[in-house]
């Protein structure tokens, strides 16, 4: 038996070797800074071009349209802020369950948020509303790809025929962050106007992500002062990290419909078997409405601090909510925007799984979890 069961793969996903191999020798010998002017600069820069060319291939987008940022969070800044400081008095729209580097964003700047439905998908008719109401003043829309917390899938097409019919001055930016190991970013690309992803999300590095910013649509950038990505987004280059994550990319856009097929089937067994053992389990959104990786599940009369701290303890990995949320005391705002009453949302555990996953893990993650959901429930 290993020494832990990873199952928190949407928090991040261990670095796979080919990507550990690819960004190694721009840790050692291949130190050079790309925006140098020698030999040894300009080889960095080809490099970061042809990581570019990659990349751009597998999102589906021109190259020219790739902006590196340091991940997810930065990218999600860049689109929404970005625009709303070339729109001054703009307004930003984005639904209830968005992650928090949008949503904030969207708060901070007095924006608007939509409804969701009970899966968590955006409310098309409340989305279709609200951008009547604000008429031409909406600037931005964001709409993530994949829940991170829940799994649940948005139909970027559908959001994106409403955004155009009744906002069309409005930019479309999508967190695409959870999509890659299970969509292909080139049926999404074509619908938005910017795209975020994070490297750490499918087997690359953390501190490296895209932003895809379409041509001809006008954004502030947030970093500025050196010049780098077209003045799109300043700073040395982590060409370490960008070749890494073209590498990660390129493996998991390879191998996304045979993982898909056999992490659904490991997802399917995890949750049976924990709710055929166990009473009051609830599966928070159907099967078909979310992404092969996810299994998130409300469990009754379980706080799911005492249930996290057990399953560490007993060498589960797993959460309750988003990474970037953990700790915090409150209830997840994914399960408010969803209508999960609360004392059930308290029950809250997110089972996530990825490319390293295995029945080994299934089985284990099913043994323990029980076993503590039967342990918290006999001492209370």
């Amino acid at each position: 038996m290993p020494a832990y069961t990873y199952l928190d793969h949407a928090a991040t996903t261990p670095m796979r070797p080919e990507a550990v191999a690819a960004m190694l020798p721009f840790l050692s010998e291949r130190f050079a800074n790309p925006s140098g002017s020698h030999r040894f600069a300009r080889e960095a820069r080809q490099v970061i071009d042809e990581a570019r060319d990659q990349v751009a291939a597998l999102i589906g987008c021109a190259p020219g349209e790739v902006v590196f940022t340091s991940g997810g969070t930065e990218a999600d800044n860049t689109a929404v802020r970005g625009v709303l400081a070339r729109r001054p008095g703009g307004v930003a729209v984005c639904p209830a369950a968005e992650h928090h580097a949008v949503l904030e964003c969207v708060h901070g700047a007095n924006g608007l948020v939509v409804a969701t439905t009970a899966t968590g998908a955006v409310d098309l008719d409340a989305l279709a509303a609200t951008l009547i109401g604000a008429g031409d003043q909406v600037a931005v829309v964001s709409v993530m790809a994949v829940n991170n917390e829940v799994g649940t899938v948005n139909d970027l097409a559908a959001v994106a025929a409403v955004v155009r019919h009744h906002a069309p001055q409005a930019a479309l930016h999508t967190d695409a962050v959870q999509a890659p190991s299970w969509l292909d970013l080139r049926a999404i690309t074509p619908h938005v106007d910017f795209l975020a992803l994070s490297a750490h999300k499918f087997g690359g590095p953390k501190g490296v992500g895209v932003l895809v910013a379409r041509n001809g649509v006008g954004f502030q950038p947030l970093l500025i002062g050196g010049g780098q990505e077209r003045e799109r987004r300043s700073g040395t280059h982590n060409v370490a990290g960008i070749v890494a994550m073209a590498e990660a990319l390129r493996l998991i856009d390879a191998e996304r419909l045979a993982q898909n097929a056999r992490i659904a089937a490991l997802r399917d067994a995890l949750v049976d078997g924990i709710v055929g053992a166990v009473d009051g389990v609830h599966e928070t959104v159907p099967r078909a409405a979310k992404v092969a990786g996810s299994a998130h599940l409300c469990i009754e009369g379980i706080e799911n601090e005492a249930l996290l701290f057990l399953l560490d303890e007993a060498g589960v990995c797993a959460s309750a909510a988003s990474a970037c949320a953990a700790g915090a005391m409150e209830p997840s705002h994914v399960l408010a925007a969803m209508g999960v009453p609360r004392e059930l949302a308290g029950g809250a555990l997110r089972l996530t799984l990825g490319s390293a996953s295995t029945q080994a893990d299934v089985d284990r993650g099913i043994e323990v979890v029980v076993q503590t959901v039967r342990r918290l429930r006999r001492a209370t």
